[in-house]
Order: C-alpha cells, then structure tokens, then sequence
C-alpha cells in the first residue's frame, strides 16, 4: 500500500491541529469565566438534562417559599386581630360584671351600654381587617369586598365557607384563615352544649346563673322547662308540657334533673320557669346587642331588676364562649404556623441537597480546568512552531 505524502496535506493537518487546540482553549476560557463545567448542552447531554431538572425543582421550592410567606402574613394578621378581639370580650365580660352591680344607677348602665356599642364597631373593624394585598382576611374565597357590612343594625355577612388551602413543600399543605363565619358568627351560646334562660314573665327574685349537664351522661338532647310551683319545690316538663319529674330546691342548691344541672339564685315564685335545652349559635355582634338590650332595659320594678340580671347572667356566658372561639382559632392559627416553620426547614434541606448536586454537576474545578488550560497552551504554542517551520519546507527541496 502507497501512502501520498503532499504539502497540501501537511499544512492542512497542521492547520486542523491548530484550529482544534484553539478551540479546546476557547472552551476553556469560557468554562473559566462562567466557573461552568457545562458550558453548552452537546459537553454532556445527560448532566445538561439533570441540571435542568433540578432547576425547576428548585423554581418550585422559591414558589411554594413565596407561597407560605403570603399564608403566613395572613395567619400572623388573623392572630394579631383575634388577640384584639379577645381583649374586647374580656372588655365586655368585665363591663358585664360591673353592670350586674345593683349600686349602679341608670345612668352608669347608659355609660356601659354606650361603651358596648362602640366596641361592637370595633369587632367589627377586627373583623374587616385586610390583608395588606387588597384582600380581606375573613371573606373566606370571596375576599375581594369587606366580608361584613351594617345592615339596619345588623351584621350581615358577605363572605362564603371556604377555608382555602396552601402549599408551601412538596406535598406539604397547610391551612389559610379561616372564613369570618366560622370565628364571628357560629358561636355557642350557654355552656357550649347546653343554654338556659329565665321565660319572660317570671315574677320572682331567681337569676339563673348556671346551666350544664350532670356529668351522668343521661341527658338525652332534648329541651325541658322547669316550673316553679312554689319557692321551694318545681316541676320539670318536657317539650310537649308532660310532667316527666318534681323535686323540692334549697337556696343555693342545684338543680338537677333529666342530666341537666341548673344553678339558681334568690327565691322563685310560682309560677316562675327556665328552661334549657340544647345550646343555640349566635354571632358576637347578635351577642353585645343583647347585652345591650339587657342594659336597656325597665329597672323600675323587682321583676324588671331580677329579668335584666338574667339577661346579663345569659350575655356573661355568651361572652365566655365567644372568648373560647377567638381562643380555638388562634390556637389552629398557630398550629398552621409552626406547620409554615417546619415547612421551612424541609424547603432549605431540600434546597441544600439539589444545589450540592448541581453544583457537582456544573461548577468548574478551577485547578483541573487550569492546569489543562495551560496543557492545551503548550500544545498549541507546539502546533504554530510546527507549523511556522513548516513553511519554509517543500518537497521539491529534497529532490533538488
């Protein structure tokens, strides 16, 4: 076999060589600036694919991190609101116990009852509060308009049900605020299960002021009405007016009957009747209206006296259990949040290991990159002397 040794061919291999070294250390230069082992694609298919997987990933982990920090300026916020509206309702429960004084005159009833009204504006105020993004907190999903409005003196709510629900880590969800309905309107009156109260008529000096179960677990649901039939001895009727029990009653004694455990001070008359039965729900607002009402009302009378300290015995324990419902939801508030914290930990964890790994697949080890830096350097500097002692060779010298 013959092998054609030509100038063209030498120069054009010399030249090829060049232009290859060139272009290795073009790569280079680049890989050094950028401190980028993959500079383009086609240097490694496989890790260029990895890398940009991992990069969504971690788009994905600043969008869920932008996710909770919203969730949580918004569950902060409904905690900085209901803490204010829980120092309201002790507000109003100790209004409420200094009414329930007998020294007051009518004119301090006024007073308190003035000082009611305007912290009903400001509950609701509370529970207009924005979210600082032209969104309400309590409006549930339809939070774009104030959830609450004043309606002739009632509180109508706007909002609806729904309690949204957040990502914040891969499959981590936590809960937002929860709709306005839930905090402000639906509210257990009594002791949460059980209410009572005084029927109006009653002629005599008994003030309930207490109502719950025995604790015996025979309460059976249903609604009953106590009737005294003298000072010291009631009958007990239920919803359809059969008598189902009597007993006698001692001042300061309970009274306890079907499950139910009422307390009752001062002397009843016959006549008088409380019933109770299970516990209603009423909004907040409804609430301080009533106490209001109670503030309100004709004390001219021992009937009036003894009706209106039913009435504020009734608004106290209202009072109570909207407290505990401002209590309840800061509580699943705050379970949210550290819901948010731990997320958090997860989301840098998770940060942490893909940018270990991206790293390892894409920034540059300077010293290795250097020192083949210098390597294709000398190579190159090798080709153009090669090259350059090539032009002055032919082969018509060797034949001369």
């Amino acid at each position: 076999m013959n092998n054609r040794i030509s100038s063209n061919m030498m120069f054009d291999q010399s030249i090829s060589l060049m232009l290859a070294k060139q272009s290795k250390l073009s790569h280079l230069e680049q890989q050094l600036a950028t401190g980028k082992k993959i500079v383009t694609a086609k240097d490694d298919p496989v890790a260029s694919g990895s890398a940009v997987g991992m990069d969504r990933i971690l788009a994905e982990l600043d969008q869920l991190g932008s996710n909770a920090s919203t969730a949580q300026n918004r569950l902060g916020l409904q905690e900085n609101a209901l803490a204010q509206a829980g120092s309201l309702l002790q507000r109003m429960s100790d209004l409420t116990v200094q009414a329930n004084n007998a020294a007051l005159s009518a004119d301090d009833r006024k007073t308190i009852s003035a000082e009611l009204k305007s912290l009903k504006e400001q509950m609701l105020a509370l529970a207009n509060t924005a979210d600082g993004n032209g969104r309400y907190l309590f409006g549930g999903a339809s939070d774009a308009d104030a959830p609450f409005t004043m309606d002739h003196g009632n509180v109508r709510y706007n909002g609806d049900q729904n309690q949204r629900q957040v990502e914040i880590a891969p499959g981590t969800f936590v809960k937002d605020v929860q709709p306005g309905s839930e905090i402000f309107l639906r509210i257990r009156t009594g002791d949460g299960t059980v209410n009572g109260a005084a029927a109006t008529g009653n002629t005599g000096k008994a003030v309930l002021t207490s109502v719950s179960r025995d604790g015996s677990g025979s309460w059976d649901g249903n609604a009953y009405t106590l009737r005294f039939t003298a000072p010291d001895s009631y009958e007990v009727l239920d919803a359809g007016g059969t008598v189902v029990g009597t007993g006698s009653h001692a001042a300061g004694a309970d009274i306890v009957f079907q499950g139910l455990r009422l307390r009752i001070e001062g002397a009843p008359a016959a006549g008088d009747q409380f019933k109770a039965g299970q516990a209603e729900t009423r909004d907040v607002f409804a609430t301080i209206d009533q106490l209001v009402q109670a503030l309100d009302m004709d004390t001219s009378t021992q009937a009036g006296r003894t009706a209106q300290q039913n009435g504020l015995q009734a608004s106290l324990r209202d009072v109570a259990r909207a407290s505990e419902a401002m209590i309840d939801a800061r509580a699943a508030g705050g379970a949210q949040l550290k819901a948010i914290d731990d997320a958090a930990a997860l989301r840098e964890a998770n940060s942490v290991t893909l940018k270990s790994s991206l790293s390892d697949l894409r920034d540059l080890n300077y010293a290795e990159a250097i020192g083949q830096y210098k390597l294709e350097g000398a190579a190159l500097q090798a080709a153009q002397t090669v090259f350059t002692q090539m032009q002055s060779m032919s082969l018509f010298n060797m034949i001369r």
